[in-house]
């Protein structure tokens, strides 16, 4: 079987699409032409070109990984588990007949290489997360060290790398708690019972709370 035809994509020029025979095969990225040495007229095996058709599959993956990644920085837990997903099969209903038809996912040693190449190119780095995630929920939302450490064991961070980060920081339960009740008080005047609740939610222990809440009732 011989390419035929090697030409760019209208809605996305940073893709080709290749066909064989005369028929639209696949589609690369346009760089991975370049590596795989893609030329029109070269012929090529049905397993050659069942080959190519996953390095296809692996360059979509690999793109929508990276811009899974840079919307916000990711754990290696959360990427695989992005990438788990995209290995179930998918049902898609044609707008014209109504016909239902289901397009099988990606082979998962496919997600496993766009795993491997993340990590490797520095993209995934679960120290470099945590530090953004603690940063994060301290300056923009506000917690308790005993939900950062939850939050941090459910995206998948090691324990050491966890207690170390912990360890670093700074700020007290203490600090936190006050400063949630002077930002966020106001939502719930006159219902402290609820207040204290949602202050429960976000890790603070009751003592903690009733002990803050008691002291800013001194203190206006």
């Amino acid at each position: 079987m011989k390419i035929t035809d090697i030409s760019l994509q209208a809605r996305d020029k940073n893709r080709v699409n290749v066909s064989v025979d005369g028929k639209y095969r696949f589609s690369l990225d346009i760089f991975q032409v370049g590596e795989l040495g893609l030329k029109v007229g070269h012929e090529y095996t049905d397993e050659e070109l069942t080959a190519l058709e996953d390095e296809s599959q692996f360059g979509k993956l690999y793109a929508r990984a990276m811009e899974y990644c840079l919307t916000r920085p990711r754990s290696v837990k959360e990427m695989r588990d992005y990438l788990r997903r995209k290995t179930r099969p998918t049902k898609k209903r044609s707008p014209k007949t109504g016909e239902i038809t289901e397009r099988p996912g990606v082979k998962p040693e496919i997600t496993e290489r766009v795993l491997a190449r993340l990590i490797d190119k520095k993209y995934l780095d679960d120290e470099k997360f945590a530090r953004f995630w603690l940063e994060h929920r301290f300056l923009q939302k506000g917690t308790s060290v005993r939900r950062l450490k939850l939050e941090l064991v459910q995206k998948g961070i090691d324990h050491s790398v966890i207690e170390q980060l912990i360890a670093e920081n700074i700020r007290s339960d203490d600090e936190e708690l006050q400063k949630i009740i002077a930002k966020k008080r106001y939502k719930y005047a006159g219902d402290e019972q609820k207040f204290t609740a949602y202050l429960a939610r976000q890790g603070f222990s009751y003592d903690d709370i009733r002990s803050a809440l008691n002291a800013k009732n001194d203190n206006n």
